[in-house]
């Protein structure tokens, strides 16, 4: 097993040399201990069966089911192989989903218990574009001002997929293309702006697109401090930017990343696999406002 940083980034790192599918417990402890140094792994041309990305997910604990399923295509391809509508004015509301991601976030923080990461791997990819980048938020809770540290220390906000998803044009209906998780509550987790890792100690934002409504100021005040947050806290060298090949499989740490997918042309197909990694109560929960 090799393990790489990547270069000019405060995270991050390749790892070649092994077989994901059929890792020994030792080799499992050290990548363990080397996701949660880096926060986000890439692992070049794995080219996992669903199966076997399942099984690897599952060594980090129980996976957070999204539509009932252990693994969830997140594709701008339809059940019968068709490209979905690739026109803004014709989007259904998977593709309103997919574009959603490309703005910074973090999984599940609008689910009463966040998820701890994730595992993502590719297999149909664009030539161009289509990249997924992330954001280092335990740099950008170190690199705060006096002033805005404490300032952050002393703010929470709700997240809501409703909310963000309606910026969009997205909201729940029968026959929509994307129900439920996450869409079908009004009830809204109520999230410190800054988190600390339960496993690492270390103190990052809990921001991205989700969040908002910042109690004790007005909703257009919330708005502006929290995308200015999200604006200056993804930066270089706080950010990494994946290419992806198909066959490759991206580990991230959710409790301290944001990311984001990048657009490509929407009439070329693309499918990524996703497994999400549950979140511990103990840790992840936030109160229902």
């Amino acid at each position: 097993m090799q393990i790489t940083p990547i270069a000019d980034a405060t995270f991050g790192a390749t790892v070649t040399g092994l077989r994901l599918a059929t890792l020994d417990d030792a080799g499992f402890a050290r990548l363990h201990a080397a996701w949660l140094q880096h926060a986000l792994l890439v692992f070049p041309g794995q080219f996992l069966t669903n199966a076997e990305q399942i099984g690897f997910a599952k060594r980090f604990g129980p996976i957070e089911r999204i539509g009932g399923g252990d693994i969830v295509a997140i594709s701008n391809v339809k059940a019968d192989g068709t490209v979905r509508q690739h026109s803004p004015a014709e989007w259904d509301d998977m593709m309103k989903v997919i574009v959603g991601n490309m703005a910074w976030h973090a999984d599940s923080t609008y689910m009463p218990v966040m998820a701890q990461g994730a595992v993502f791997s590719a297999e149909v990819v664009p030539p161009t574009g289509g990249r997924t980048c992330f954001a280092d938020m335990r740099a950008a809770y170190d690199a705060l001002d006096d002033a805005t540290r404490a300032l952050v220390h002393q703010r929470s906000a709700r997240h809501s997929l409703v909310y963000s998803q309606s910026k969009l044009g997205h909201v729940q209906q029968a026959g929509s293309a994307y129900v439920g998780y996450g869409m079908d509550t009004t009830a809204t987790p109520l999230r410190p702006l800054v988190k600390r890792h339960p496993e690492t100690g270390r103190l990052s934002l809990l921001i991205g697109r989700h969040a908002h409504a910042i109690p004790g100021l007005e909703e257009a005040e919330s708005e502006r401090f929290l995308e200015d947050l999200v604006a200056w806290a993804c930066q270089p060298p706080r950010v990494v930017a994946h290419h992806w090949t198909a066959g490759d499989v991206v580990l991230w740490d959710n409790r301290c990343l944001l990311h984001r997918a990048e657009p490509w042309d929407f009439t070329l197909p693309r499918v990524m696999w996703h497994s999400r990694l549950a979140g511990h109560p103990e840790t992840e929960a936030a109160p229902l406002v």
